[in-house]
């Protein structure tokens, strides 16, 4: 076979230095990479699962989103980070039943199993919501934690892991409950001090012997003194959120105080809507709502001891807003949370970091929705019986707008 002459052009240099082929190649392989990227993104797309609306949140709210989306016809999924529906309560501490009676404990379509008095258990709750879950056939995919949402034209991307959906419409059905809060000060305190939040206790064995200091003297501050007051000194700081003035496990309270309270006080007196509601909802959302089984006059008599607000640390102390330093062994931290959705690449925050939206309709951006928020349009928004009613406004609002472009 004749040899191959390779004919240079007149003019050119028969020899390229090292260094311009390294960089002729070096241009290649990043325009190689590019188009890769450029590849992956569009093979991504094209893989991204389509739905009507995805539910992000497989608690109470989004089961009843997911109900009610049922109803509609809609092609939905419900995407949930724990490794079980109903996880959120089996975590929490031991001895917790539901603040409010079993007849105000259950979700639409299905009532709470249990007379209309009775105060669940937190395990008696989750299975509850399997239950729903099963009984209504909802698509939940557990064990799916929602890393970003963002905005691709006319639909919303929500990255999960591995998983890439899309849809025209987008619930978040996270509760105000997400991110336990804490003050910077806690940094401060001395390390032989043990702290826990509210959200990781369980039990008095997970503390120290000694003396209890409990921050935030709401309803989770209030049950969890008394779950300790039998194995330690318990201390509670932190302002008096007011208190429902009667029992709530006897029968007149039953079957007249707390219809009052919660169907009509929570659920339609104080709304976002009304004067009083308005006035009342800085109160609910900044510092939580009124003791409901828990008194004062029972955390007296059981020898739980009030003390000022705690204001920061002195000597690795903590510091109270009277002027005294308490030595103490340990603190829960009952203080509340953040709301724990930054993960919403989206601007609909206002400046206090709270969502702009009203009944669960974001402002700015079409189609998407919240559910389970902290005073969404009512006390009652974070509530089992409350839920529904503010599940059913946003399907309806989702309805109308599917309705609308199909009309288009």
């Amino acid at each position: 076979m004749a040899a191959t002459t390779l004919k240079i052009p007149a003019g050119e240099s028969p020899a390229v230095s090292m260094a311009e082929t390294m960089a002729r190649a070096g241009r290649f392989v990043e325009a190689g990479a590019a188009l890769h990227a450029i590849e992956g993104d569009l093979l991504a797309r094209s893989r991204a699962e389509q739905f009507d609306v995805i539910v992000i949140g497989g608690g109470q709210a989004g089961l009843s989103v997911g109900y009610h989306l049922k109803r509609q016809g809609l092609r939905f999924v419900i995407l949930d980070a724990s490794a079980r529906i109903g996880d959120t309560w089996r975590s929490r501490w031991d001895s917790l039943r539901l603040f409010t009676p079993a007849g105000y404990c259950g979700l639409d379509g299905m009532r709470f199993p249990a007379g209309a008095g009775y105060f669940p258990a937190k395990d008696e709750m989750a299975d509850y919501l399997v239950a729903y879950a099963q009984k209504f056939d909802l698509p939940v995919r557990n064990s799916v934690r929602a890393d970003a949402v963002r905005r691709a034209g006319d639909r919303y991307v929500v990255e999960a892991g591995r998983w890439r959906l899309e849809a025209p419409h987008v619930v978040i059905a996270a509760t105000s409950y997400q991110q336990p809060k804490l003050p910077a000060f806690a940094a401060d305190l001395d390390p032989s001090i043990r702290q826990i939040h509210s959200k990781d206790y369980k039990n008095p064995a997970q503390l120290k012997a000694g003396s209890v200091l409990l921050v935030g003297a709401g309803n989770s501050g209030a049950e969890i003194a008394m779950d300790l007051i039998m194995t330690h000194k318990v201390l509670l700081a932190g302002r008096h959120p007011g208190e429902i003035p009667f029992k709530t496990n006897t029968s007149f309270a039953t079957r007249v105080a707390v219809p009052i309270i919660f169907r009509i006080v929570f659920h339609r007196l104080l709304t976002v809507d009304t004067p009083l509601g308005r006035k009342a909802k800085p109160n609910f959302v900044l510092h939580g709502g009124p003791l409901i089984r828990v008194k004062s006059r029972e955390l007296a008599a059981a020898g739980v001891t009030r003390t000022a607000r705690i204001v920061g640390v002195h000597d690795g102390r903590p510091h109270l807003e009277d002027g005294r330093t308490l030595a103490v062994e340990n603190i829960v931290w009952c203080n509340g949370f953040r709301h724990g959705i930054d993960w919403v690449k989206l601007p609909i925050f206002d400046e206090s970091g709270r969502p702009r939206q009203y009944r669960g309709v974001v402002e700015g951006e079409p189609g998407l929705y919240l559910v389970g928020l902290s005073f969404l349009h009512s006390p009652s928004s974070t509530m089992i019986h409350g839920i529904g009613r503010d599940a059913r406004r946003v399907v309806e609002a989702i309805g109308e707008r599917v309705r609308a472009k199909v009309a288009a």
